[in-house]
């Protein structure tokens, strides 16, 4: 009996790597994909230009009984030069910066500015929750408290429910693959963190997160503290 139980042991811990590897390998794709930003802006289609110039010159004429003496003096000339510019909407790529860290992915959709957030630290942001299985799917919406996002999945809550979430790097209930996903935002950042099962909740059910579950998270950073 005890060989037996050690080997189903075993191989429920093979499966779970390979869940975990295949979760990791969709995140990968999936940052690969989304990593590059389309960015529009106005860009010069067309230069039209056109140079004036203006000449006077005076002409003195000189009499006298032997000759005439005809001077040409050359006063000044002017120039002018207008350019007309034709803007058309234009699009280049941008390539987003991706931080990994112990397992957990970092997509940044947004530069935050000023000091990183540390291991210690403490950071106020905006946060939605979804299980991940490749894609973003408003579906897969299991917490937030970012009122827009709430929308857009039908979520009804409270305006209390809406207020801006504190968390203190030293919470031990922080789940590793967000705590090590936060370490390094700015404030202003917003971002995207995933990561596998394994740096989640593991293998455990936790409310409306099936056990094993690989997540994403995506953040507002509202301010940080290292204080």
């Amino acid at each position: 009996m005890l060989l037996l139980s050690l080997a189903g042991s075993s191989c429920i811990k093979e499966k779970l790597e390979t869940t975990y590897n295949s979760q990791e390998d969709k995140i990968d794709q999936y940052i690969e994909k989304n990593r590059y930003k389309k960015v529009k802006y106005d860009g010069i289609g067309s230069i039209d230009t056109t140079m004036h110039t203006d000449s006077i010159f005076r002409y003195d004429t000189t009499y006298s009984e032997d000759e005439i003496v005809i001077d040409t003096i050359l006063v000044r000339i002017d120039t002018t030069f207008t350019m007309d510019t034709t803007w058309v909407p234009m699009e280049r790529t941008e390539t987003l910066k991706v931080v990994h860290n112990n397992g957990s992915n970092r997509l940044i959709l947004v530069e935050g500015h000023g000091e990183e957030l540390g291991e210690n630290g403490n950071v106020a942001l905006y946060y939605a929750g979804y299980t991940f299985n490749g894609s973003l799917s408003p579906s897969n919406l299991f917490v937030t408290n970012h009122q827009a996002t709430a929308e857009q999945s039908g979520w009804e809550l409270t305006d209390n429910q809406f207020n801006i979430y504190e968390i203190n790097m030293h919470d031990t209930e922080l789940i590793d693959g967000l705590k090590s996903g936060l370490t390094g935002v700015r404030e202003g950042e917003e971002c995207e963190i995933l990561f596998s099962g394994k740096y989640g909740f593991g293998n455990h059910t936790f409310g409306m997160i099936p056990a094993n579950s690989a997540l994403l998270y995506k953040i507002w950073v509202i301010g940080v503290s290292n204080d």
